[in-house]
Order: structure tokens, then C-alpha cells, then sequence
């Protein structure tokens, strides 16, 4: 291998463990908060407040991320935005009010917003012309890893030192995420100023401009309301239904998780370039279907299989869009594209979770897990079928 493909080799991987310390440090962050606002305010409502904070500018500011993102060199705006996140963290650790905590958490949001977008939109160019999809691939289980991790270190840390220790922790995980962007050997520089007139609506447009991309994103949100809507349902169903309690959850979770990698890093990389939106359209369905089918017969058995194939598909879903993003979305694009989807991504889960306790106190859990399976898997066949109609998917080439 030569130098140059060592060195990019060695911004991917430098790249997916910063995704990884970031998601981990996230959560980790989030658990710590939680425990916190609960014991500032007793109720729920506080818990609430800080979930709002923390994940609410990824949907707000999408438009205003994706222009930063773009305007300015992105591995040098990662490096900034973390440190600041840092500075943040550490001044969340020393908070009393609960005003002020609920403030600097929403700078954190912020900061994640940015985060998430540049690091995705740093993809290409650290792949250069090697594969994406196993890119994506490698990075999404990095994202996997961090979001399993970072909920046990954030509770471990809470019980052993308070919240305080947990966020002086996720402030050193954004100093590691600096570094990171300080050492890469790659750069994205910005897109020229006079190239066209940017405007914070840019990346809804670029998604929904493409005629392939768009009913593949529109098919993405629905089915993303729908799973959302019933992660509730998986405590509830294993606990109360199946009557597995305490550990029972931890091996359905880790069953779907480990089906997200399997598909992550199996399945997407031998799938070819032309066939992303079909695939992700088929995977859309196969992960409702592991959601919907598992309720089916009373046994937790069959609900591991279930949820280990669900999880494969959700895999293979994550890895194909972002992957379609990258490929059908010029590169000097990215960071407004990345930023909306990231934005609808996190409108469907605010809203959705919102809404899933309603159904299960409507439906049941058991009635939960079949209708939001159900119709996250049925969007998945209309836009099978609409690309059919239309005659796209594999005959759709890739943006250049």
C-alpha cells in the first residue's frame, strides 16, 4: 500500500474512534444530566427538559450547521467546536441552577449538531477512492459501540463520583475528539464563496432534489417516526409480557445491536453502489418486520432472533443513506446534507418517543411492536414500489 493510502487508512480509523469517543461521551454526558435534573426537580418533566436540550439543536439549527460546516475548513471547525464543548462540559460539572444547567446543555446540543455533521462530511476525504460503504461501515459501529458504552461508564461514573465526574469525563472525550481532528492528514476546505448563494435551507433541498434520494428520505422519516415510537414498547413487552425481567431487556438491546454491526460491516460492503437505495428501502423493511413478527408468539426466544435480524437490517439502513448522501450529494455539499438529515433524523425520534408512551398505554406493548413494525416495514414496500413505478434504483448513477 502506498503512503497516501496509508495515510488514509489512518484518518479512517483516526475518524471512526473520534465518532466513537463522541457518541460515548455523549451519553455519557446525557446519563450523568439525567440523574441530575431528576434529583434538582423530582419529576420527570426535568429528565425531559434535558433530553430536549441536548438533542433538540440538532433539528433546530440544521440549516445554520450545514452552512458552517461548509463555509469553513471542516477538520479545523471539529477541532474548535470540541474544545469549546469541553469548556461547556466542565462548566456544566460545577452548575447549581437548573436554568443555567439546562442552558449549557443546550450549548452542548449545539456542538454535537456541528460535531456530527463534520465528522461525516470528513468521510470522502479521508476514503478518498476507496470504498464508502465500508467506511461507513467502520464508522457506524464506532457510532454502535459509543451508544452501548456510554449509558454503562455514565451510570457507573454518576454512582461513583455524581454527575460532576461524568461530565469532567465527556469534557476529556471532546479533547480527545480535538486531537483527533488536529492530527488527521487530510483537510476539507471550504466551498468557494462565489460558487452560489448558501442558504440555511440548502441541505433539505439537496436531499429532496435528487429523484432518487427523495422518496428514499421520505421513507427514511416515516419508518424512523414508527421504530422510535416503539423503542418504549421493547421494555414493557420483555418485562411485563414475556415476563423476562432485569436482564431480559440487556440481551434483546444487545441482540439488535450486534445485528446493526453484523449488517454495518457484513452485508453493506458487498452491496453495490447502484443498488444502495434499493437496498436501504429492503432493509427499511426487514428491521419492522424484526419488530412486528417478534410479537407474534409469546416466546423471548424467538424475540432475540427476531430483534438480531431487525437489528441487521437497521444496519444495513444507516450505512446505505449515509452512503447515498455521500455519493449522490457533491462533496463540497456534504456538510449542509449531513446537517439536515441529521436534523429530520432527530425531529422523528423528539417526536416519536414523545408519542410511543401514549401508544403503549392505548395499544399495549404487544399491539405497539406490531403496528410500529408493521408500519415501518409497510413504507418500506411503498418505496420499493415507487422506485419500481418510476424505474430508479439500480439504474441511478451515482453523483460523479
Amino acid at each position: 500500500m502506498d503512503s497516501r493510502g496509508g495515510g488514509r487508512s489512518f484518518d479512517l480509523w483516526l475518524v471512526a474512534a473520534a465518532i466513537g469517543v463522541s457518541a460515548a461521551g455523549d451519553f455519557i454526558a446525557l446519563i450523568g444530566l439525567a440523574l441530575k435534573a431528576n434529583e434538582m426537580q423530582g419529576d420527570g418533566i426535568g429528565v425531559a427538559a434535558v433530553f430536549i436540550c441536548l438533542w433538540a439543536p440538532v433539528a433546530v439549527l440544521a440549516g445554520y450547521v450545514g452552512l458552517a460546516v461548509d463555509r469553513f475548513e471542516t477538520t479545523r471547525l471539529l477541532g474548535f467546536v470540541s474544545l469549546f464543548q469541553a469548556v461547556a462540559a466542565v462548566a456544566l460539572a460545577f452548575t447549581s441552577p437548573f436554568w443555567l444547567l439546562l442552558l449549557l446543555t443546550a450549548v452542548l446540543g449545539m456542538g454535537v449538531a456541528v460535531a456530527q455533521s463534520a465528522e461525516f462530511a470528513l468521510i470522502p476525504a479521508v476514503v478518498g477512492g476507496r470504498d464508502i460503504q465500508a467506511a461507513n461501515g467502520i464508522v457506524e459501529t464506532a457510532r454502535y459501540l459509543g451508544f452501548t458504552v456510554g449509558p454503562i461508564v455514565g451510570g457507573a461514573l454518576t454512582a461513583i463520583g455524581g454527575f460532576r465526574l461524568a461530565l469532567v469525563v465527556d469534557a476529556l472525550t471532546f479533547v480527545v475528539v480535538a486531537a483527533v481532528a488536529l492530527m488527521l492528514r487530510v483537510s476539507r476546505p471550504p466551498e468557494p464563496s462565489g460558487a452560489e448563494r448558501r442558504r440555511a435551507r440548502d441541505g433539505i433541498g439537496f436531499l429532496f432534489a435528487d429523484s432518487l434520494l427523495a422518496p428514499v428520505m421520505v421513507v427514511a422519516f416515516v419508518s424512523l417516526v414508527f421504530m422510535s415510537a416503539s423503542i418504549p414498547a421493547d421494555v414493557v413487552y420483555t418485562q411485563d409480557v414475556l415476563g423476562v425481567e432485569d436482564i431480559g431487556i440487556g440481551i434483546v438491546l444487545t441482540a439488535w445491536t450486534v445485528g446493526m454491526i453484523f449488517g454495518a460491516n457484513v452485508l453493506t460492503p458487498r452491496i453495490a453502489a447502484a443498488s444502495l437505495a434499493v437496498a436501504s428501502l429492503a432493509a427499511v423493511v426487514v428491521q419492522g418486520l424484526g419488530k412486528a413478527v417478534a410479537s407474534l408468539w409469546l416466546v423471548f426466544a424467538f424475540m432475540v432472533v427476531c430483534y438480531l435480524i431487525g437489528g441487521t437490517g437497521h444496519g444495513v439502513k444507516n450505512v446505505a443513506l449515509r452512503s447515498l448522501i455521500h455519493t449522490h450529494v457533491s462533496p463540497e455539499r456534504h456538510g449542509r446534507a449531513f446537517a439536515a438529515y441529521n436534523g429530520l433524523r432527530n425531529t422523528a425520534e423528539l417526536v416519536a418517543l414523545a408519542a410511543g408512551g401514549v401508544l403503549v398505554a392505548t395499544l399495549g406493548a404487544r399491539g405497539t411492536l406490531f403496528i410500529a413494525g408493521g408500519a415501518s416495514a409497510a413504507a418500506g414496500v411503498a418505496g420499493l414500489l415507487w422506485l419500481r413505478r418510476r424505474g430508479l434504483g439500480a439504474a441511478d448513477a451515482p453523483h460523479p
